[in-house]
């Protein structure tokens, strides 16, 4: 808890370790990985070659100490980090190492300025948003093992079956290896998965690209050519190999309601939202499923889609976008006028995944056609940033 005197610190001197918090948060992982080895591997070394995990580390930090006298939206603003912790199986024995190096990195930015007064003041702020952290992620612990096939912490799954859904997507279906159920999980959520690749552990999640069965899971893969754990994937394991699952984790998931769904994907985008429009159409509900690819050779799930079209002929609208070759319904890309030639009303639900660029074009759009920001719900395949960042 923090004492009046370092709320009122906290508030004066937000304004400037907010100015230099893009420089602290670079500081802070080389500061980490030097200090605790152990937990580099929890990390996606491109996401911290591009800036995306530390952007997204001051994201976090910011918005608590903007939010943290509301807590019911501090909770809510902190899901996704929650989520993503869940699915890297983040304990609590690894905050106070995070505190550490980010007060270190703290003091070697800001220098003379962080008294130890002041270094007190975001120390307890710190644990405050640590000990926040550790309660709502062991919930979600706690909820997911108690489920009929649930698990906490690792869980050995096989793979049982390899797919090749377009030249660079390819799906594995998993079952465990001690051949009990699984537990169900939400449309939409993605998995960790813990393996290890030239003696180095590594850590990723990738969506769950079916929906729940009870006795496996499917994620779909791209293959990219700069991708250490994806090309590993596609060019080393097969049928029999055994990998380590975590617990699904993600919030994209279907919003309850009757009104009609857009969904916009754009390349391996697809692979949360065909799980999303399975179940909404279950439900009763209007899909306008909208897909972007470069050619038909890149055009994942085209045969589930068709099945799903014959199964619910009245309430799935199926598009697909190219940007060359003449066998899709539009060439091109998913833009503005098409989505206003597909989008039933503004009070449609629409749900878009894909790269950032993509996201950002249409959730502009949809943003000029009058849907409202509650009714667009969108994902980020890494740390997540604004969908108008450069």
């Amino acid at each position: 808890m923090l004492t009046y005197e370092q709320e009122k610190m906290i508030e004066a001197t937000a304004p400037v370790v907010a100015e230099h918090l893009d420089a602290i948060t670079q500081r802070f992982y080389p500061l980490m990985f030097t200090r605790y080895p152990e937990v580099k591997p929890l990390f996606n070394e491109a996401h911290q070659q591009s800036g995306g995990q530390p952007r997204a580390l001051a994201s976090a930090v910011l918005a608590y100490v903007q939010l943290r006298n509301d807590p019911a939206k501090a909770r809510a603003t902190l899901a996704v980090v929650v989520s993503k912790h869940v699915s890297l199986g983040i304990q609590p024995e690894q905050y106070p190492i995070v505190g550490e190096c980010l007060m270190a990195a703290i003091g070697e930015v800001l220098g003379d300025a962080v008294t130890p007064a002041i270094a007190d003041a975001w120390g307890a702020l710190y644990n405050e948003l640590a000990a926040l952290l550790i309660d709502l992620e062991d919930k979600r612990y706690r909820e997911f093992e108690q489920r009929p096939g649930g698990w906490r912490g690792t869980r050995r799954f096989n793979i049982a079956g390899i797919r090749q859904e377009s030249a660079l997507i390819r799906s594995f279906v998993l079952e465990p290896e001690d051949g009990e159920p699984v537990a169900d999980h939400a449309p939409g959520q993605y998995i960790g998965v813990r393996l290890t690749i030239g003696g180095e552990t590594v850590y990723r999640h990738y969506s769950l690209s079916d929906t729940p069965n009870g006795h496996s899971y499917r994620i779909s893969i791209k293959r990219e050519a700069e991708g250490h754990v994806s090309r590993y994937f596609h060019d080393v394991l097969k049928p029999g190999d055994t990998i380590e699952l975590l617990p699904p984790a993600g919030d994209l998931t279907l919003v309850e309601g009757d009104e009609p769904l857009l969904l916009a994907s754009g390349g391996v985008g697809q692979t949360p939202l065909l799980p999303i429009a399975r179940q909404a159409l279950a439900l009763g509900r209007q899909v306008i499923y909208l897909h972007a690819a470069l050619d038909a050779d890149h055009h994942a799930f085209s045969d589930e889609v068709e099945k799903l079209k014959a199964e619910y002929p009245q309430r799935l609208l199926s598009v697909s976008i190219h940007e060359r070759g003449s066998s899709a319904d539009h060439v091109g890309r998913i833009d503005r006028s098409l989505l206003a030639r597909y989008l039933p009303a503004p009070t449609t639900r629409c749900y878009f995944v894909g790269p950032q660029g993509f996201m950002s074009a249409v959730n502009n759009a949809l943003s000029e056609l009058g849907v409202g920001e509650d009714r667009r719900h969108f994902e980020h395949f890494g740390p997540s940033r604004p969908l108008n960042a450069a």
